[in-house]
C-alpha cells in the first residue's frame, strides 16, 4: 500500500516547452496579442517592458517609471541632445469636409476669448499646430470638455479640408459625441471591419521551402499540419473593433474618422531635435499618375 501510495503521489511532468521553443517568433506573436485581448500595447511596449514599470490605464499598456535611475540621463537629453516620447496613446479624430462647414460649427465648442481657434491663420494654412479648450456647443463658458491639440492639413487645391484633432482618451467618448452631435452625423448602415493580411499560396510554398532547408519544425495544432494562422489585434483600448468609426453627415457630407493608433505620435525635446529629424526622414521623389 505504501509503494501504491507513493507512485500516485509522483508529479506529472511539466508540459512547458523549453525557452527556445518559447521564444520562437510565431509563438512571440501569438502570445503577444493573447496578452493585449484587454491592455492594447504601443508600438514601443516590448522596449519599455523591459525598462520601466508599466500600469494599466485608459484601455491601455503604458510605461509609467522607470525600473533604475535614469532621470540624470533624461534631464541630460532634453537640455544637450534629444529626447523621444511615445504619445501613440492619445487619441485623433479625424474631420472631412468644406473648410467653411467646418469652422462654422467648431466655432459653436470654442471661444476666441480663451485665445486661439480653428480659424487662427497659422494653424489655418497647416504650418503650425494649435491647442485649444473645447467646450459643449454654445454654452461657453460652462460645460469644459477638455484641451485638445489640432492640425490642419496644408490645402490640395481641393474643396476638402482634413483636420485632425488630439485628445487624452478620457476626453475622447464626450469629445466624440460632441461633434458628432453639431455635425448631425450618423453611424454607416454597414460597418467595415479589416481582416489580417493573409498570405497566397505562392508564398506559403516559398515559406515552407525556406524551412525545409533551414529544417526547422513546423507549428502545429491538434488537426496536424492545418496550424491556425494568428491573427492580429485591430482596435485599440478606447474602441471595440466591431463598432463603427467612421461616421457621415447627410447634410453636411461632413466625415469623422477615429484614427487612434492608425496614426502615431511621438515628442521630441531637445535642441538636437530637428537634427535627428532630418536625418531619419527622407522626402520621397513626387511620382505622377
Amino acid at each position: 500500500k505504501q509503494a501504491e501510495k507513493a507512485v500516485h503521489q509522483k508529479k506529472e511532468q511539466s508540459k512547458t516547452k523549453c525557452r527556445k521553443a518559447r521564444r520562437r517568433h510565431i509563438n512571440l506573436v501569438a502570445e503577444f496579442n493573447r496578452r493585449q485581448r484587454k491592455n492594447i500595447w504601443l508600438e514601443t511596449h516590448v522596449w519599455h517592458a523591459k525598462r520601466f514599470h508599466m500600469v494599466k490605464k485608459w484601455g491601455y499598456c503604458l510605461g509609467n517609471s522607470p525600473t533604475e535611475k535614469s532621470y540624470r540621463a533624461c534631464y541630460r537629453a532634453m537640455t544637450r541632445h534629444c529626447l523621444l516620447q511615445d504619445l501613440s496613446y492619445y487619441c485623433c479624430l479625424e474631420l472631412t469636409g468644406k473648410e467653411n462647414e467646418l469652422l462654422k460649427q467648431l466655432a459653436r465648442i470654442c471661444s476666441i476669448d480663451t485665445g486661439l481657434t480653428f480659424e487662427e491663420a497659422c494653424c489655418l494654412s497647416g504650418r503650425f499646430e494649435g491647442s485649444l479648450n473645447l467646450y459643449r456647443a454654445d454654452r461657453y463658458p460652462e460645460d469644459m470638455l477638455g484641451p485638445v491639440t489640432f492640425i490642419w492639413k496644408p490645402r490640395d487645391g481641393s474643396e476638402n479640408r482634413h483636420l485632425w484633432i488630439w485628445m487624452h482618451p478620457a476626453l475622447k467618448q464626450d469629445i466624440l459625441r460632441e461633434l458628432k452631435a453639431i455635425f448631425q452625423c450618423s453611424e454607416p448602415e454597414e460597418i467595415y471591419i479589416p481582416e489580417p493580411v493573409t498570405m497566397s499560396i505562392q508564398e506559403e510554398k516559398q515559406m515552407d521551402g525556406v524551412l525545409s532547408l533551414g529544417k526547422k519544425r513546423k507549428k502545429e495544432d491538434k488537426d496536424g499540419e492545418k496550424a491556425v494562422p494568428v491573427k492580429k489585434i485591430i482596435g485599440d483600448g478606447t474602441r471595440d473593433p466591431f463598432q463603427s468609426y467612421c461616421w457621415i453627415s447627410q447634410t453636411t457630407s461632413i466625415v469623422i474618422s477615429d484614427r487612434t493608433m492608425e496614426i502615431l505620435r511621438y515628442r521630441l525635446i531637445g535642441p538636437l531635435s530637428h537634427s535627428v529629424l532630418t536625418e531619419t526622414l527622407k522626402a520621397a521623389s513626387l511620382q505622377t499618375v
